[in-house]
C-alpha cells in the first residue's frame, strides 16, 4: 500500500508528543540573560566578557541565522554564523587539527558529530540544560554533542510528475531500483552531506554490510543528481526537476507549507526508516570556550528550538519544555516508524562505510561526487 502523507492523521502521532511539549509558548526557558542556577549565571557572564562566538550550522539558513540573532538579542554577544553541510564542517576542522575558526556547530545530523567526537575534535561539556532532554538517545554518552530535533528520512515525490509519466509513487527503499525510475532520484553527496551518510548507514543496518553496499551502487544506476546539501533534493521536488528526493520529511514540508508546492508528496517507506538526531557541539580548542558553552544552554533550551517551526524548519523536538511546531503533526508522520538505528556502530564506521561505497561505485564517482 502507498504510503503517502498529507494533511490528516494530526492524531496519529505515537511519539508521545504531549510528553515532550511542556507548556511553552515560546520564550520561558533555561537560558535568559540572568539566572537564578548561579552557575548558568557565572557562565553568562564569562560569556559576556568574550563578547564574541563563531557558529558553523548544518540546519537551514533561516534557522541559523535567526538562532544566532536571538543569542545576540539575549546576550549582547556578537556571533559570526556560516551554513555549511555537515560533512564540510567536520572536513574542516579535521584540517584544522584542533585550532579550529569556529567555537560551535548547529544542526545537522549526528554521524559527522560521532566521527568527528572519534577523532577528538570536539569538546565534552555537561550541559545544565541537558536535563530537558526526553531520553538518553539525544545526547553523546560522553557529553561530545547534545540533540536539538528529530527528523525522518524517507521520499518527496512530484506527483504531477509521477502522473505524467504514468508511473506509481516508490513506496518501499527496494522500490527505488525498479528500472522505470531511472534518472529520476536525486540524493545527496555521501562526502559532504550527513543525510546521504545516514542514508549508507541505514542500508547497511538494514540489509547488512555486504547487501547494503551492493543496494547504494544499485542505487546508483537511477540516480540523476547528488546534492551537496541534505536538503538540495526537497528544494527542487515541488519545481519538477526532480521527481523522486531522498531525504527529511520536514524539509519537504518546508516546501509544501512555505513555498506552497502542493504536488509534493511525503513517502516513508513501507518496512521502516531511521531518523537524524540533529545535534549541537563546541569544537576542542575553540577561540570562546565560555560563548560555545553558553551557546550549548541556550540551543538546549525553547528559546533557540521553538525559532525552528517559526524559520521553515519542521522537525520534531527532544527537549520535554518545548512546544513542538504543529505542522509536524498535520501531516500525520509517524516518528516510530523507525529502525532501532545503531549509533554506536555509524560512530565507529561511517567513514569506513563511505570509502567502500566510493570504491564500488568505482568509476563512477569520479565526477558525480565532487565536493566543489
Amino acid at each position: 500500500m502507498k504510503r503517502l502523507f498529507k494533511f490528516a492523521l494530526a492524531g496519529t502521532l505515537a511519539f508521545n508528543l504531549a510528553a515532550c511539549s511542556g507548556g511553552s509558548s515560546g520564550g520561558g526557558s533555561g537560558t535568559a540573560q540572568t539566572s537564578d542556577n548561579p552557575e548558568l549565571a557565572s557562565l553568562i557572564e564569562a560569556a559576556k566578557k568574550e563578547g564574541t562566538l563563531v557558529v558553523y550550522g548544518s540546519c537551514e539558513e533561516e534557522y541559523l541565522a535567526a538562532a544566532a540573532e536571538h543569542f545576540t538579542e539575549l546576550y549582547g554577544i556578537e556571533v559570526q554564523h556560516q551554513r555549511l553541510s555537515t560533512g564540510e564542517v567536520q572536513s574542516k576542522i579535521e584540517e584544522e587539527k584542533g585550532n579550529p575558526s569556529g567555537d560551535v556547530w548547529f544542526g545537522g545530523t549526528t554521524d559527522p558529530y560521532n566521527v568527528a567526537a572519534s577523532e577528538g575534535l570536539l569538546e565534552p561539556y555537561q550541559a545544565i540544560n541537558a536535563s530537558h532532554l526526553i531520553s538518553d538517545t539525544y545526547r553523546d554518552p560522553d557529553g561530545n554533542w547534545y540533540g536539538i530535533y528529530k527528523g525522518i528520512l524517507g521520499f518527496m515525490v512530484n506527483t504531477d510528475e509521477l502522473s505524467r509519466l504514468g508511473l506509481e509513487q516508490p513506496a518501499d527503499w527496494k522500490d527505488l531500483l525498479d528500472p522505470k525510475y531511472d534518472d529520476l532520484i536525486w540524493l545527496s553527496n555521501y562526502n559532504t552531506a550527513g543525510t546521504a551518510k545516514l542514508v549508507v548507514n541505514t542500508m547497511i543496518q538494514k540489509y547488512g554490510h555486504d547487501e547494503g553496499i551492493k543496494y547504494l551502487v544499485d542505487l546508483d544506476k537511477n540516480i540523476q543528481v547528488y546534492t551537496k546539501s541534505g536538503s538540495g533534493p526537497s528544494k527542487n521536488v515541488g519545481t519538477g526537476e526532480c521527481v523522486i528526493g531522498i531525504g527529511f520529511l520536514h524539509d519537504a514540508i518546508a516546501q509544501i507549507v512555505d513555498n506552497g508546492y502542493g504536488n509534493i508528496g511525503l513517502v516513508i517507506p513501507s518496512t521502516g526508516t531511521s531518523f537524524e538526531v540533529g545535534a549541537t557541539a563546541i569544537f576542542k580548542g575553540c577561540k570562546h570556550p565560555n560563548a560555545a558553552k553558553l551557546w550549548i544552554e541556550y540551543a538546549l533550551s525553547p528559546d533557540c528550538v521553538e525559532l525552528a517551526a517559526k524559520n521553515g524548519s519542521y522537525q520534531f523536538l527532544v527537549i520535554d519544555n518545548a512546544q513542538q511546531p504543529q505542522v509536524a503533526a498535520d501531516f500525520g508522520l509517524d516518528p516510530n516508524n523507525v529502525m532501532d538505528y545503531d549509533f554506536e556502530d555509524a560512530k565507529a564506521n561511517t567513514t569506513t562505510y563511505v570509502e567502500e561505497v566510493m570504491k564500488a561505485l568505482g568509476s563512477a564517482a569520479d565526477d558525480r561526487f565532487k565536493t566543489e
